[in-house]
């Protein structure tokens, strides 16, 4: 026995004495190899008794795990070694300026970030503030709290990406729309309540005007004697300030939503020669928005008293914005990372900070 401890006290000490992965594997090759003395060890049990046998082989399997495990933390060891080395030789010099070069050198502001800014920053002069939401949703905030019904077409999985098994109790999904951050809003936050939710939501949708991946802002005002007057001032001044035109015609069109009630589309007015849009001008009507006044069934549901409680809520498409207000004409160029596009279509860093909607606190 004690040959075998005086073994395992040499093989252990070299392996802790290694400062290479080079060194290790040449111990480990002649401790485990083929011709190596644990190896050697294990097979000189064919020539001894059945007695003998039962007694050394267990030993000898007790020194193999030891030092296989020895040489298993010796490897971390000297891989967390390599990382820290990588580390400190690959620092980063913060203090480097940035390298010469004329305006074409520069980065772009992504017309969806622009955008998104331009609308966070109009609703703030309106007395806005942001709030966001996990891109990962449950059931209950993403359809159920919304008077969503369970047979709706949305919660099919040809219409909404499902992350577990969708007959689970507490089934999670991709969010849909940002919808469940007025949930979390109304359910965490008293009255009165003005915000706006910008954020990434996911459908089963691929074509020229349609992503997966896509960007909304919806808005929601509750109070006390809010009504559709309200709702329809606001957007018309919002749709005014973000195209730049002082007598946008704007219309709102009977519609349904299951989470609103009165409910309504929202048109603006535009003519069109040959393929270029002019917002503001013509008889013709494009579809923009949706908006109306929250369900008083999405109030309980959130814990409000609708005798008490009113409010609307409305929701837009980030990139069919972008798209209208920069003469863009497919959805999927914003996705595709060419840099000529955004040399074309981005916009200059320069002109202060931007309202980076990813650094508001989430609810």
């Amino acid at each position: 026995m004690s040959n075998i401890e005086d073994l395992e006290n040499s093989i252990l000490l070299d392996i802790s004495k290694t400062k290479s992965f080079q060194d290790l594997q040449i111990i480990k090759v002649r401790e485990l190899g083929k011709k190596g003395q644990i190896s050697l060890l294990m097979k000189s049990l064919s020539t001894v008794s059945n007695k003998e046998k039962k007694s050394l082989g267990k030993n000898y399997n007790e020194l193999r795990l030891k030092v296989l495990e020895a040489f298993a933390v010796k490897e971390q060891e000297l891989k967390d070694m390599e990382i820290i080395n990588k580390i400190k030789n690959e620092n980063l010099d913060i203090t480097l300026p940035i390298r010469p070069g004329n305006n074409d050198d520069e980065g772009k502001i992504h017309p969806i970030s622009r955008t998104i800014d331009k609308i966070i920053e109009i609703f703030a002069n309106f007395g806005f503030s942001v709030e966001t939401g996990p891109d990962i949703e449950n059931d209950f905030n993403n359809f159920t709290a919304l008077n969503i019904p369970d047979d709706h077409p949305a919660r099919q999985d040809h219409d909404t990406f499902y992350i577990k098994n969708k007959l689970d109790e507490d089934r999670k999904l991709l969010r849909t729309h940002t919808s469940p951050v007025q949930i979390r809003t109304m359910i965490n936050k008293k009255p009165p309540i003005r915000i706006i939710a910008p954020g990434r939501t996911f459908r089963c949708d691929d074509d020229a005007t349609h992503s997966p991946m896509f960007h909304q802002i919806e808005g929601l005002l509750i109070d006390k004697n809010i009504n559709m007057s309200h709702l329809k001032g606001l957007i018309k001044a919002f749709c005014a300030e973000y195209f730049e035109v002082g007598n946008l015609p704007v219309r709102f069109r009977p519609s349904y939503f299951p989470f609103t009630e009165p409910s309504a589309e929202i048109d603006i007015g535009y003519s069109k020669q040959g393929n270029t849009i002019k917002i503001g001008e013509g008889s013709n009507w494009l579809e923009v928005m949706g908006c109306g006044m929250v369900h008083p069934k999405v109030l309980i549901n959130c814990g409000l008293d609708p005798k008490e409680w009113q409010g609307f809520a409305f929701g837009l498409g980030v990139e069919r914005f972008a798209m209208l207000k920069y003469g863009i004409a497919d959805l999927r160029n914003f996705y595709e990372g060419d840099i000529r596009w955004l040399d074309h279509y981005g916009f200059s860093t320069e002109g202060g900070p931007s309202y980076t909607w990813s650094n508001f606190k989430e609810n």
